[in-house]
């Protein structure tokens, strides 16, 4: 027997459909219809009427769309699923190393299944968590997923609801833990009908997407525990050990206590029942460090953010992009700065936004709260041809953003396919079903780049199904002399991290910059009472000697051979980096 619940505070009648059976619901003052249905068991297909309409609508909490966003919900009953990840118990955001990929171009295949296969591959690159680009339903068969419209609903084409279960088990088995994207700020217009069963949106704010998600008019307690409630799913029927929200800055929320700090309690109250670290990151672009201070603080009591400043910095200085926000950045100064404190922009005027911009962050704040990268799915994709670094890097610029990255305080995310350096783009491709949608989206993306000299035929086509193959990892790539190079890179300074706990440090305090921008070489320091470790960077074509204070007497790790050391200077090829151990000087 399944009890069947659904809100509908402006419904005159509902209805569920079973098989051919029309099951009339009873309703409560609170908005909330009910009927119990015997005969009803996991599998079994249902749909939604409203007042007595004959469009039959899928349930706003499905677990399952095995027909698409528009047809019927299947249901799922979870305890099912036979787990071995009993023994599990979780892995913190502290000190690990994130890995961000998309199932649909991961693999050839592109489910679960298929992604189950390279799990392997990513324990020995010393992986910690697997962060999941959206997987809840969207439309069609491949895109982002930042168009869902299913907040509890796996995307069938992936593997649907067991293929999940099945790919988080098998991480857990391999001591990966697995973080679920999600996207609460707004809905893709295609397979939207939330609006048709209650207030979810209000027009009194409006977003880039359209009507914002109604937090905080009347009706908005129900809405905040649909999302509240989603996002707990993830981490309760699924196993998943975090959340990363979407771009959490759209969300409008005036009330005392805002949604933030509400999914924030929520999921460390899970954790506690659960015995296992349970986490939530923000992506924000507001330089707001309350986003992680503990509510009792004033803060949101956020586990984590990303550090978009973090990655301008190292980006703009290794390729010389001032296009834009980077417009901000490029400078040893300005990285300097990133490196040592988070946010570049903490309350000085950015000339990108024509006003001053962020708050400071604290300096006792833990630095592995602040999640960094060199490459993500925004910061490829959204480029106009989707191109990745190694298009634009040489093979030791790469080798420079990559110790950065994984030698400084925070918590280091990786792109799939960024560890060998992989020369497949991976571009913004749609699957929309509706024309008139594909033509918008089509048009738009070309519309956005012409601005910046971009011509039509330059854009790749969203909709196209090459656009699509083009953006597939090529595994066989990943054996090749050079990207096989660049693998065992990423291994070894992974590793490095592990042994020295100078590098995983998350004290910003910890911290010291030092650089010259004529002679374009660069020094990130990480101070400790055992000795201090330094990266240096030569950023010059040219091979030279760069001062670094202290006895040098262990070079762990370096992007190339030939360099030399000596108490107080490191030389070095043009455009590599050495990992170097120092005694402090007497």
């Amino acid at each position: 027997m399944s009890y069947f619940r659904v809100w509908a505070p402006a419904a005159k009648t509902v209805s569920l459909v079973v098989s051919d059976t029309v099951h009339q619901m009873a309703g409560a003052p609170d908005g909330w219809w009910t009927v119990e249905v015997p005969s009803a068991r996991h599998g079994t297909d249902y749909a939604y009427l409203l007042d007595d309409g004959e469009q039959e609508l899928p349930d706003p909490r499905s677990a399952w769309q095995p027909h698409g966003v528009h047809g019927r919900s299947r249901l799922v009953d979870h305890a099912r699923f036979p787990w071995t990840d009993v023994h599990w118990r979780g892995v913190p955001l502290a000190g690990s190393v994130l890995y961000e990929l998309h199932v649909g171009t991961f693999t050839p295949q592109g489910t679960f299944d298929a992604a189950i296969e390279r799990l392997d591959h990513l324990a020995d690159l010393g992986i910690d968590i697997v962060e999941l680009l959206p997987v809840n339903a969207y439309p069609g068969r491949h895109g982002w997923g930042y168009d869902g419209v299913g907040l509890f609903a796996v995307h069938e084409p992936y593997g649907g609801p067991e293929g999940l279960k099945r790919f988080v088990d098998a991480a857990h088995a391999r001591g990966l833990g697995v973080i679920m994207d999600v996207v609460y700020n707004h809905l893709g217009p295609d397979g939207n009908y939330l609006g048709r069963f209650g207030p979810y949106f209000t027009d009194r704010y409006s977003t880039p997407w359209g009507p914002a998600v109604n937090l905080d008019t009347p009706g908005s307690d129900e809405v905040r525990a649909f999302i509240i409630d989603s996002a707990l799913a993830w981490l309760r029927d699924y196993h998943c050990d975090g959340l990363r929200l979407d771009a959490v800055h759209a969300f409008v929320d005036n009330r005392a206590r805002h949604l933030l700090e509400e999914i924030s309690d929520a999921v460390h109250r899970l954790g506690t029942q659960q015995r296992r670290p349970l986490f939530a990151v923000a992506e924000s672009d507001l330089n707001d460090p309350r986003m992680i201070t503990a509510p009792e603080a004033g803060g949101h009591g956020l586990d984590g953010q990303w550090a978009d400043d973090i990655h301008h910095a190292l980006w703009s200085t290794l390729s010389g992009e001032r296009q834009g926000y980077y417009g901000d950045f490029g400078s040893f100064e300005t990285l300097s700065k990133a490196l040592s404190s988070a946010f570049v922009h903490d309350g000085e005027y950015s000339t990108f936004r024509g006003r001053a911009h962020g708050r400071p962050v604290p300096r006792r704040t833990p630095a592995y709260r602040f999640v960094t990268f060199l490459q993500n799915h925004d910061q490829i994709g959204n480029r106009a041809t989707g191109d990745r670094a190694s298009a634009t890097l040489s093979d030791g610029r790469l080798r420079i953003g990559a110790a950065l990255l994984l030698t400084a305080p925070f918590t280091p995310m990786l792109f799939m396919g960024e560890e060998w350096g992989a020369t497949t783009p991976w571009q913004y491709f749609t699957d929309h079903t509706d024309p008139g949608l594909a033509e918008a989206v089509r048009t738009g993306r070309r519309g956005e780049f012409a601005a910046h000299g971009w011509g039509p035929q330059d854009v790749p086509d969203p909709q196209d199904p090459a656009t699509f193959e083009r953006s597939r990892l090529d595994w066989v790539e990943r054996d090749q002399p050079g990207p096989a190079s660049m693998l065992d890179w990423h291994r070894r300074l992974i590793a490095l991290r592990r042994r020295l706990p100078q590098l995983s440090d998350p004290a910003l305090d910890s911290v010291r910059c030092s650089y010259d921008e004529r002679a374009n070489w660069f020094v990130l320091r990480r101070l400790s009472r055992d000795g201090d470790v330094a990266v240096v960077c030569n950023l010059g074509t040219e091979r030279q000697s760069v001062p670094v204070d202290g006895v040098p007497f262990d070079a762990p790790a370096a992007s190339r051979p030939g360099f030399t050391y000596m108490p107080g200077r490191v030389e070095l090829a043009g455009e590599s980096v050495v990992v170097v151990r120092l005694l402090p000087t007497a």
